[in-house]
């Protein structure tokens, strides 16, 4: 089934997960405020909205886990996030532990610094 927005996306997952890909899709919105919403992939994800228009952030729920795309090469964040990467170093988030949603928000910073984005990013929420 095609989505058109991220809220149809929202809408087949189960409702105990939406409230996670919300607070993710909330994140990012706070750390990269020119971040563009779109659909790629089958899966929410976010433009860069400046210069090539590149996508930049892909997020979804899958049964047991909330994956993150393309793979994060910020040296400063690898060692935090080696217990989430998956084997194409994806990020995985297993929906039985706690989302990091504040270490998304990093996670899509980098990518946004990583595939050009050129408006500033906001600092992180301490």
């Amino acid at each position: 089934m095609a989505h058109a927005t991220h809220d149809d996306y929202f809408t087949t997952v189960p409702a105990e997960v939406r409230p996670l890909l919300e607070a993710i899709q909330a994140e990012v919105e706070r750390v990269v405020p020119t971040a563009q919403r779109c659909i790629s992939y089958q899966m929410p994800a976010y433009r860069t909205g400046t210069g090539k228009n590149r996508v930049f952030f892909y997020f979804a729920a899958f049964k047991k886990h909330i994956g993150v795309y393309p793979p994060v090469h910020d040296d400063a964040l690898l060692y935090e996030l080696s217990s989430w990467r998956g084997p194409k170093d994806n990020l995985i988030f297993p929906l039985k532990e706690t989302v990091p949603i504040a270490l998304i928000g990093r996670v899509a910073a980098a990518l946004a610094q990583q595939y050009g984005q050129e408006a500033a990013v906001a600092p992180p929420v301490k």
